[in-house]
């Protein structure tokens, strides 16, 4: 087999693995599930020290909190990848949790339940970590963080309590609902599963989600000898929530593999098999680097040992910049490596330049992505 053929049979066998190395660029879809961890929430009351240190001398507490059970949260977004590792989306998000204990001032009251739901709106910023250098490819995972902010509603749902020894009918209850604004940090991790569905991921992340305190109306009511007395105050409890999903992101123009060609069979006298060299270059560049001159003058020696009687030098460039720009880039590489083997002892008769620009990729990619593979020159002996 020449060394061209073992290359094209390489590229076709790296082809899936290439296909989910890139970077997320254009439209995608990604939706994800998990349970909410909500920490206490909390409010001080408005307290001033002294009232706070009259209350302490009595054993009491200084602020009012609700704890919750586990619950659940989902997400679902829409977003645009740049090519580059840098995602933008946005963000709808509903998060729920059940309310299992209240304490007012130290006091836990009792028959605490209810249930509060969060839904909102999230504008979010990421970046995907590639890490191919590490020898650790994209399809088996690829790591990402982001930020968000927007707006959350937070819906208290029939929270309430009463507190041990009052009359029958005392209770404190929350019944209210208000938007805050929002924050949140997103550490995650994909798998590509391109070689069922191109385009495909399976997701896991982990998210910290907050919001300033919403302020909710609270009624409390005493039941007495002259009947229920009921007043109304406000609640701002503290809102943080760790929320943990697993999901599928789906990006539509993902690189698709190209189909496997079974080879034509080969003739009765098959030609002498060609000898390939390729000679690679710096991202916009066609000056030849010492490696680059090491690979022509092997490539001129043997042209020199096997009387090679013609060599085809051909150019290309990496899908990064215009059509143009880049066939342009690509004659000149051929151009760069034919001097080189002109100085090398090859007659300029004998070899034959033509560039291709970016039309021809050894590892197809999408556009905007520097492949250093397909920024070269093919040296094909004749």
């Amino acid at each position: 087999m020449s060394l061209k053929k073992a290359l094209l049979a390489a590229t076709v066998l790296s082809l899936p693995v290439a296909a989910q190395a890139q970077p997320i660029s254009g439209l995608y879809l990604g939706a994800g599930a998990g349970v909410n961890l909500r920490q206490n929430a909390t409010d001080d009351l408005g307290l001033s020290a002294g009232d706070r240190a009259f209350l302490r001398s009595f054993g009491l507490g200084t602020d009012a909190r609700a704890t919750f059970r586990v619950g659940y949260a989902a997400v679902g977004s829409i977003g645009w990848g740049f090519g580059n590792g840098i995602r933008a989306e946005i963000e709808g998000n509903y998060r729920y949790n059940e309310v299992s204990r209240l304490n007012v001032l130290g006091v836990n009251l009792a028959g605490a339940g209810g249930r509060v739901h969060q839904y909102g709106v999230m504008a979010n910023a990421l970046y995907d970590i590639n890490l191919q250098s590490m020898g650790i490819s994209p399809r088996v995972w690829m790591p990402y963080v982001g930020v968000g902010a927007g707006y959350v509603w937070n819906d208290w749902n029939n929270v309430r309590g009463f507190v041990p020894g009052l009359p029958a009918g005392s209770n404190l209850r929350v019944n209210d609902s208000e938007g805050r604004f929002a924050y949140q940090a997103i550490v995650g991790g994909a798998i590509g599963l391109g070689d069922f569905v191109p385009g495909l991921a399976l997701t896991g992340e982990y998210r910290f989600m907050g919001t300033l305190a919403p302020r909710l109306n609270t009624q409390a009511t005493v039941t007495g000898p002259g009947g229920a007395v009921g007043s109304v105050g406000n609640f701002e409890p503290s809102n943080y929530n760790h929320s943990f999903l697993v999901g599928l992101r789906y990006a539509f123009n993902a690189p698709r593999p190209a189909p496997v060609v079974a080879p034509a069979p080969a003739p009765a006298a098959a030609p002498a098999p060609a000898r390939t060299y390729l000679v690679f270059f710096d991202w916009d560049r066609a000056d030849l680097t010492d490696r680059a001159r090491q690979v022509i003058a092997e490539a001129a020696q043997n042209a020199q040992r096997v009387n090679s009687t013609r060599i085809e030098v051909s150019g290309h460039a990496d899908r990064t910049g215009t059509a143009a720009y880049n066939q342009r880039l690509s004659v000149r590489r051929a151009e760069a490596v034919a001097a080189e083997l002109v100085r090398r002892g090859i007659p300029r008769n004998q070899i034959g330049i033509q560039g291709f620009g970016f039309d021809r990729p050894l590892v197809p990619t999408a556009m905007g992505v520097r492949e250093p593979q397909n920024r070269r020159v093919e040296i094909v002996l004749r």
